[in-house]
């Protein structure tokens, strides 16, 4: 149980769909019908291809998974380093006006960041218990979208804001932590 939780704090994170917030209400004012059962079940089956197909892809390009987990955790740390400074490192496609799949399930909720961590929580945990984060995730995916009017009513931006840099610090500590786990054995290969 301590692993889910694990693995499900460190994909809650990343997805931030908290700190996504902003994006999809934005995105409702533009016009922006978004399927939360839709979104959420698409989501889902991103993340499972990548976690069962990942490994295959990287092998075809030569990469272990400890060293596409060093990699991911310099990705995560500049992804950390993005919530808590409120800088763009990464450019967003923000010109998508396709709906529920594309910009919400891909890249809001199962991106880059998100692919990235999969697979370098791979190295770390079974499958079983990262089926259980991302079915978790997803659910909370959901509620989110499910309930975005009302929360835009409870929640002030700067509780969205501080949310999002906490998650951001919180980020850091798992690269820094995946980094340190990974490292020597991407060194003795």
């Amino acid at each position: 149980m301590k692993e889910i939780l694990s693995a499900s704090l460190i994909l809650f994170s990343v997805i931030d769909i908290v700190g996504s917030l902003p994006i999809i209400l934005d995105l409702k004012d533009k016009g922006f019908v978004i399927e939360a059962f839709k979104a959420s079940f698409a989501s889902f089956l991103i993340m499972l291809a990548f976690l069962f197909l990942g490994v295959q892809v990287l092998h075809l390009f030569g990469v272990d998974v400890e060293s596409f987990a060093v990699a991911g955790s310099i990705i995560l740390f500049l992804l950390g380093m993005e919530m808590i400074l409120g800088v763009h490192l990464f450019k967003e496609d923000r010109k998508a006006k396709k709906g529920t799949i594309v910009p919400i399930a891909f890249p809001l909720v199962a991106g880059a960041g998100t692919m990235t961590t999969i697979i370098s929580i791979k190295a770390k945990f079974s499958d079983t218990t990262i089926i259980a984060a991302i079915l978790i995730n997803c659910i909370l995916v959901y509620i989110v979208l499910r309930s975005s009017d009302w929360l835009k009513d409870k929640l002030s931006t700067s509780v969205i804001m501080v949310l999002r840099k906490m998650f951001g610090i919180i980020l850091l500590a798992i690269a820094v932590k995946l980094f340190r786990d990974n490292f020597h054995l991407y060194i003795k290969t």
